[in-house]
């Protein structure tokens, strides 16, 4: 990172190109409530340096996140309404914060908002670089839910979160095409389209 930024200022681009690098949710030891957000010491040691980097450099960090894993892997403690943004009323009251859905609490920005605060990077922005839900393939899968997921996800990062509200997360979808050559077989169906061009539904990004 450090020598791909040197490369990048020395083409005078510095201020237009920023170099950035991914983390996932198993990044966090601990995301409940998302005030309590840690990153785990075993990423820590990892992390700490790129944060400094990023902080340094004013560049954000980029999150992987899916809801749907964590549904599938406790769906009797993470109901799929939960993970769709979909459930009715509040289910995690976290002081003064209040969340209807997992992708803004446990699985991604406020834990990691809060986990960033402790390790000395609150200043920087996240980006979340990888986001979806399968159509087929799986627990819990179909074209409904992923249009729901996607839908709503795209309408959601528009608001901001409870800890950071107003302010648009910068989001990107997980998948453009479905990947038939991958296993297991859920992991085929993350696309908008299927590998033919063929649209599978459509979904506003207004």
């Amino acid at each position: 990172m450090q020598n791909i930024r040197k490369a990048i200022v020395g083409a005078g681009l510095g201020d237009q190109i920023k170099v950035s690098t991914a983390t996932f949710f198993a990044a966090l030891g601990v995301s409940y409530p998302p005030s309590d957000g840690n990153f785990h010491p075993e990423y820590q040691q990892l992390l700490g340096p790129v944060i400094n980097f990023l902080r340094d450099n004013q560049a954000p960090l980029l999150v992987n996140t899916y809801p749907y894993f964590s549904h599938i892997g406790n769906p009797g403690q993470v109901s799929l309404d939960y993970a769709l943004f979909t459930v009715p009323s509040i289910v995690v009251t976290d002081g003064s914060l209040q969340y209807q859905n997992l992708f803004y609490a446990m699985l991604l920005l406020d834990a990691f908002y809060s986990a960033l605060e402790k390790a000395g990077g609150g200043s920087l922005d996240i980006v979340v670089s990888e986001s979806g839900c399968p159509s087929d393939g799986g627990q819990a899968t179909s074209v409904d839910n992923a249009r729901t997921y996607n839908t709503n996800l795209v309408r959601h990062v528009n608001q901001g979160t409870p800890k950071k509200a107003g302010k648009p997360i910068e989001t990107y979808l997980f998948a453009m095409f479905d990947e038939n050559g991958k296993e297991p077989e859920y992991e085929k169906h993350w696309g908008l389209f299927f590998p033919n061009k063929q649209e599978k539904y459509s979904i506003s990004f207004n």
